[in-house]
């Protein structure tokens, strides 16, 4: 006969719940997607790669986890995160993975670092710099996304308009780009692209949300 449920082994079965919410790879992707903002399910649906019914699906079970917050607005469902602490549990299964499977290490190094070896900026050290008028800050995210919260001062030049804005930039000092996280291809393209065009340009450490998630300061339009 199966033995009665403890407390711990009860505890130790809602976290269960919790990682099973985040254990899928289209799930963690909508959730990167959430990390830079509020987003309708046919926004998601379309920014992921997804249908409508399988983003919905999806979304139901981090939302029956906690993971994520749903509205309504009009004939739309928004959803957010319900809690930026998800943000942490995801940034430990970065570490981990990059840490102990072979096969993401080799993702990174092939895909990302291939693009820019070089030491990105901290973000403390970005946000002393930029108080010092110093760095020159680019976001290079698609406007709603900037429009929901970027970094103080930074100018929004997506990715597919940098060739076309880069006489906007100022001349003679560091340009330094970010976008939606650690393995966001977007700066490590904007980066590359800079380069070419003779600015000295490195990439943020992180993205936004970490930028938001440590309290350093973010504005909205």
């Amino acid at each position: 006969m199966p033995q009665p449920q403890g407390p711990k082994q009860a505890l130790f079965e809602y976290l269960a719940i919790i990682a099973r919410a985040l254990g899928h790879g289209a799930r963690l992707e909508l959730l990167d997607f959430l990390a830079q903002g509020t987003r309708s399910v046919e926004d998601l649906a379309r920014v992921a790669g997804l249908s409508i019914a399988n983003t919905s699906k999806h979304l139901q079970q981090l939302k029956a986890a906690g993971v994520v917050q749903a509205r309504r607005d009009g004939k739309h469902i928004r959803y957010s995160l319900g809690d930026e602490r998800v943000l942490d549990a995801v940034a430990a299964l970065r570490v981990i993975a990059q840490a102990h499977l072979g096969a993401v290490e080799d993702l990174v190094a092939s895909y990302l670092m291939g693009r820019d070896a070089l030491e990105p900026v901290p973000a403390d050290d970005l946000l002393a710099r930029v108080r010092d008028g110093l760095v020159t800050v680019l976001d290079v995210r698609p406007p709603e996304e900037y429009a929901q919260g970027h970094v103080a001062g930074a100018l929004n030049v997506p990715l597919d308009r940098l060739q076309e804005r880069l006489r906007e930039l100022p001349t003679g000092r560091e340009v330094v780009a970010y976008c939606r996280g650690p393995w966001c291809v977007l700066s490590y393209e904007a980066v590359a692209r800079l380069r070419e065009a003779g600015f000295e340009a490195r990439r943020l450490q992180d993205g936004l949300p970490e930028w938001r998630r440590a309290g350093l300061p973010v504005v909205s339009d």
